[in-house]
């Protein structure tokens, strides 16, 4: 199986003070990536259905999911919604909240109680916004779309076909803007998937273009691409923006000089 490439903090560091070629820990799949497994021809019935049967012993320990607010900065705040192996994000300004991604189906809970966290409730939400299709980032979507009422749905334009809710979901592309979010077209793990970087913050939700991995970064592996060529273009993309944080759909975030190692691993592949 081809292998995928990643980079820890030790690593990372390391190639810095010796600036010489980056070093590569080579690897199968991590086990954190083992949700995203809905494939591009899956129906948007097929989409929110993929969060039962397996899905589900994942939920179970769900509803004591954590959240924690890891970064703010000026008027901003990032709160992760630690999902177990998927997170979801929920950003803050003042009174008002959007959420990215949903996590497995019966994750909502877990949500609504890290709104709380910042002493917020679905009334507060004004976007929902979904990184890609798969079932492991909008199980949950319908029943938050029904939970805060007035919030806008997003996904990224070539994923439209892919999801279905209780109310229109928006196509957005590359350079959208929403509630104060740059939107990068990120595609090659779906067709559609996007990021969403904060400027001001320096903070950049990466979805699943980029993995957590031992502190540090992990390229997409190929098992879970529907075009790994253009996964492997989009870490260079990334690679090319500034941010000082990096939150995943799998794996912990990095807190410091993010772009920085996403550019050290851009060099690998």
């Amino acid at each position: 199986m081809t292998q995928f490439v990643r980079i820890n903090r030790r690593l990372f560091l390391a190639r810095l003070g010796k600036g010489t070629m980056a070093l590569a820990v080579l690897g199968a799949c991590s086990p954190s990536d083992t949700g995203s497994t809905t494939s591009s021809t899956a129906s948007p019935a097929s989409t929110v259905a993929s969060t039962t049967t397996a899905a589900t012993a994942a939920t179970t320990s769900t509803m004591a999911a954590t959240a924690t607010t890891a970064a703010t900065a000026g008027d901003a705040g990032f709160v992760r919604v630690d999902l177990g192996f998927v997170s979801a994000y929920i950003v803050v300004r003042g009174a008002e909240a959007a959420v990215v991604d949903t996590g497995v189906g019966g994750s909502e809970g877990a949500i609504e109680a890290a709104l709380g966290t910042a002493d917020l409730g679905w009334d507060a939400v004004s976007h929902l916004i979904l990184t890609h299709h798969h079932g492991d980032h909008v199980g949950s979507m319908p029943a938050v779309m029904d939970a805060a009422a007035a919030a806008t749905a997003y996904i990224g334009e070539g994923d439209l076909d892919n999801v279905s809710g209780p109310r229109e979901l928006l196509g957005l592309r590359d350079g959208d803007d929403v509630f104060g979010l740059q939107v990068i077209g990120t595609p090659g793990h779906t067709a559609g998937h996007i990021s969403l970087l904060d400027p001001v913050a320096s903070v950049l939700i990466a979805g699943d273009a980029i993995n957590g991995e031992d502190g540090g970064v992990a390229g997409p592996n190929p098992q879970f691409s529907e075009d790994h060529d253009e996964a492997l273009l989009t870490v260079g993309k990334l690679a090319g923006y500034e941010y000082e944080t990096l939150y995943f759909g799998h794996g912990e975030p990095v807190l410091q000089a993010a772009s920085a190692q996403v550019a050290v691993l851009a060099e690998t592949l």
